[in-house]
């Protein structure tokens, strides 16, 4: 077996269902779940109608790289969403969702035999750790807490650190605070990655779920090309239509940006064999070409987040973030109960299931950012939000 495997922590979800085991919550009060970031509104009906439209594709293998017409309508969303210009052929490369690919991402760039460092944010998508860890790497935690709005603190990190680190994952807009890198940070950051050689890889999932219509979130290609690093040197951005387009189950991504590391990890990706089956890269064309479905989406959250929010405003600190559809709670100071068995007593008492912030970070330099804090995933209809926010509510003026 790998040696590394047992570095390997329980996924969250696993923790979490440990947590509530043998727990008979009342039978009075439906369940709501709220922990699992998995969009419930509805697929668009032109990603269905055109996966129905190409089931012949079924009949041939898929290409690595797919076909160039889904190449080219990546392309053509990042122009339009970023600003940038991309070459379709080099600098853009399908992926069968972007938690396979953020995995296999590090496989193909770490060089183990150099004692190397993966820096990431901590609280973090536990994917990161796993994929630093089965690469033969040293997990470095960035603590993101509320003195930093939960982002992380790039000065923080120690040279002799940054000499070590091969790869950082960045998260923006955050898992799971939603909190927003600036233009700034990117570019301190791509001014370190420049000094000190390491690839950064910048997971940004949640980028088209924003609150203010009018100041979508930075790209790193955006900050990349604006400095003037028009090949994106050092750069690889994530992103999926699991998300963007309510379909977590097409399994359909993209990676873009260093031609020269995108050819490496083409290579790589040719033994993987993680190709995406023909439907689903001509569902994904015209998901990544329609704009429409992702504005409704967006209005569809801001009404979850004004509802939920109003409702637990008098009983507890509730800050809306500037993206993402997760509302990280801090639990207020004067509640004698840590973050686990808030967890743990508000699917008791309510029947509502939230997560654990401290599930999905690790203990370093003596803080868990995470601690005290719970992610709830607006994700349910919006009477369910407001039912559960009702339930929170009654459970916090229940224990205070």
């Amino acid at each position: 077996m790998n040696p590394y495997l047992s570095q390997l922590h329980p996924y969250p979800f696993e923790k979490l269902a440990e947590l509530k085991h043998g727990i008979v919550p009342p039978a009075d009060k439906s369940p709501i779940v709220l922990s699992i970031g998995e969009p419930a509104h509805a697929t668009p009906e032109i990603i269905k109608q055109a996966l129905l439209d190409n089931l012949s594709g079924l009949s041939n293998y898929p290409t690595t790289k797919g076909i160039p017409e889904l190449r080219q309508a990546i392309a053509d969303w990042i122009a339009k969403r970023f600003h940038v210009s991309v070459d379709a052929n080099s600098q853009v490369l399908p992926v069968s969702g972007t938690r396979e690919a953020l995995f296999s991402f590090a496989q193909c760039l770490i060089d183990a035999s150099s004692k190397p460092v993966v820096i990431m944010p901590n609280p973090f998508y536990q994917i990161y750790e796993g994929a630093a860890l089965l690469a033969g790497a040293e997990p470095y935690f960035l603590n993101t807490t509320e003195e930093t709005d939960y982002l992380p603190d790039f000065d923080s990190v120690p040279e002799s650190v940054w000499q070590r680190c091969q790869l950082i994952y960045i998260c923006s807009p955050a898992n799971p605070s939603g909190s927003v890198m600036s233009q700034a940070e990117q570019e301190k950051l791509l001014r370190l990655a420049e000094k000190y050689d390491f690839v950064i890889a910048s997971d940004e999932c949640y980028s088209e779920l924003y609150d203010d219509e009018n100041n979508p979130p930075v790209g790193l290609l955006e900050t990349a090309y604006q400095m003037g690093n028009t090949e994106f040197k050092r750069c690889v951005v994530f992103h999926s239509l699991s998300k963007r387009s309510n379909a977590p189950g097409l399994r359909s991504g993209f990676v873009a940006g260093d031609a020269d590391i995108l050819q490496h990890y083409f290579q790589y990706r040719t033994y993987q064999g993680c190709a995406m089956p023909l439907p689903t890269q001509y569902a994904s064309i015209k998901a990544w070409q329609d704009e429409d479905h992702v504005i409704e989406n967006r209005r569809l959250y801001r009404e979850k987040f004004t509802a939920f929010i109003d409702s637990l405003a008098d009983v507890c600190e509730i800050k809306r973030p500037p993206a993402s559809f997760y509302v990280w709670l801090k639990i207020p100071d004067n509640i004698a109960l840590n973050d686990t068995e808030f967890t743990q007593q508000l699917f008791a008492q309510e029947n509502v299931t939230v997560l654990a912030g401290s599930f999905l970070s690790r203990e370093f330099q003596g803080c868990n950012p995470a601690a005290r804090h719970v992610r709830i995933a607006l994700v349910a209809p919006l009477a369910e939000c407001i039912e559960a926010a009702q339930r929170i509510k009654l459970f916090i003026e229940n224990i205070l």
